[in-house]
């Protein structure tokens, strides 16, 4: 073996995938409700993906950000088109990368304006990526042993509890970054009272809301961005898996007053908004914006079914659901991947399911029928 042992792999060797399936070197057909944790937004090997992506590998792959890319401002443009103000965009190539960037642009903003605030407030049982920046900024224990000492600069406060994010609030406090719905930390989702109260306290101490979209951005949840939802005002929003449907992308999305605190030279990336991934963001991006409704319903749909098993509770948004239960999860998801179902285990009691958002109600059934014989 040649590659570092940092995952617990399951038994199974995928070799293709088409629509909402994936195949084994066997040739034996799952069907893929996690989409390589929420990844694949169109599924695999689609047509329109596939096509642009073989234009685009022919004619330009990579160009140094030293020159202008007009596939990064064509998909700047239509990821501030569904912002909910003037915004402007960085590229990166993953939501650890998206975070860092919040990070620093967050530390910057004040500094450019002469202030000392360097302090995030962020929540335990969020999850922001595994990158110092963003490790320091998850509120898991379990993700910083052995790395301490951790980044100074982050205070946690108890996800939907405002009395402990007041308490957690200095005067160095910067911003408050948070997930609407906390993936990794079990599917948790916010409460809307909660977020208005944050942004509330946010808009009268001069704080900045970042939200990190990694998992439930571009169409996940059934908006584009999670935070409609909600109702929010957000001062920087990172992106990264479905955006590029399968190809590294990520960014950083800011207003435009905060995002000019990036100025030359301030952040960078070598590979950020290449051609390649920027073509294959565009893709997934007009296609998803096509799919919202279709995923509002068909996660309505797929919440229904797994209420009706009456086993747990069913937690989540969209086609971003999570059904938690009693004991450890993990063994389920092993029986479930023999009977070609192929889900996830977080936060050892919640199964969660991150499905193409081109799923039907004909697949939602397919999936609950193997859940209710596994459950049993």
């Amino acid at each position: 073996m040649f590659v570092m042992e940092t995952y617990k792999r399951l038994p199974v060797e995928f070799v293709k995938g088409r629509g909402v399936y994936l195949y084994d070197k066997e040739g034996k057909r799952y069907l893929d409700f996690i989409s390589g944790i929420g990844v694949c937004s169109l599924g695999h090997a689609h047509p329109k993906l596939v096509e642009a992506l073989c234009e685009q590998a022919q004619r330009l792959l990579h160009v140094s950000n030293l020159f202008e890319n007009p596939w990064q401002e064509e998909l700047a443009k239509h990821l501030v088109e569904s912002f909910w103000t003037d915004g402007m965009v960085f590229f990166c190539n993953s939501g650890a990368e998206a975070n860092e960037g919040a990070i620093k642009l967050a530390r910057r903003y004040f500094y450019k304006q002469g202030e000392k605030r360097y302090r995030l407030i962020t929540f335990l049982r969020g999850f922001h990526g595994r990158t110092f920046g963003s490790m320091s900024a998850t509120g898991q224990e379990k993700v910083h042993k052995g790395f301490e000492p951790l980044l100074d600069g982050f205070d946690y406060a108890v996800f939907n509890d405002f009395e402990s994010v007041k308490k957690a609030l200095r005067k160095e406090t910067a911003g408050i970054m948070l997930e609407v719905i906390q993936g990794e930390g079990g599917v948790n989702p916010a409460d809307g009272e909660f977020l208005q109260k944050v942004q509330e306290l946010c808009k009268k101490e001069g704080l900045l809301l970042i939200v990190d979209e990694v998992q439930t951005g571009v169409g996940r949840t059934g908006k584009f961005y999670a935070y409609e939802h909600y109702g929010l005002e957000p001062d920087i929003v990172t992106l990264a898996k479905g955006l590029g449907g399968g190809v590294p992308i990520g960014a950083l999305l800011a207003k435009s007053e905060v995002a000019k605190a990036f100025d030359a030279g301030a952040h960078g990336s070598t590979f950020g908004g290449n051609p390649l991934a920027c073509k294959a963001g565009l893709v997934v991006v007009e296609e998803v914006k096509k799919l919202l409704p279709h995923v509002q319903r068909v996660g309505e749909y797929f919440k229904e079914r797994l209420s009706a098993l009456k086993v747990g509770r069913v937690k989540g948004k969209g086609l971003m659901l999570g059904l938690e239960l009693d004991k450890d999860c993990q063994e389920l998801v092993l029986y479930a991947l023999k009977e070609g179902l192929v889900i996830n285990c977080t936060a050892q009691k919640v199964l969660r399911f991150l499905p193409p958002l081109v799923i039907t109600e004909e697949h939602v059934d397919l999936a609950v029928g193997i859940l209710k014989k596994v459950l049993s």
